[in-house]
């Protein structure tokens, strides 16, 4: 798979800008302790440890889309040609596949939650 250095470039460029920016614009927004604001210094070892699960599997999400749309551009950008296309298409469904995964692991990560609160409660 070759990839333009453009669009890695452009790719690059959107991901560092957006990992700089989100710490800056959410410290501008709010000028008291993220860990107040997030609920960490409050927050007991096993609700700390699921929002840390919850935030890398959303990340994880993000990453899937991102191949989604870059296997797209591909396919846009392939001008006929058999070979890219079908590259592209692995590229979306693997990506397709990737996100599959994920959002079981999300829907998995909620039920033990959700089983673990009410076993807790019952005790």
């Amino acid at each position: 798979m070759k990839i333009t250095k453009k669009a890695m470039a452009i790719v690059t460029f959107w991901t560092v800008a957006c990992l700089v920016l989100t710490p800056t614009v959410a410290g501008a927004i709010s000028y008291i302790n993220p860990s107040e604001s997030l609920g960490y210094a409050s927050a007991d070892l096993q609700e700390t440890v699921i929002r840390v699960v919850q935030w890398a599997l959303g990340l994880l999400a993000l990453v899937a889309v991102i191949m989604i749309i870059l296997g797209g551009f591909q396919w846009m950008t392939a001008g006929g040609n058999e070979e890219r296309v079908e590259k592209a298409k692995k590229l979306i469904s693997a990506a397709v596949i990737g996100l599959i995964i994920v959002l079981l692991a999300w829907a998995i990560v909620i039920f033990v939650v959700g089983v673990t609160t009410n076993a807790s409660e019952g005790v």
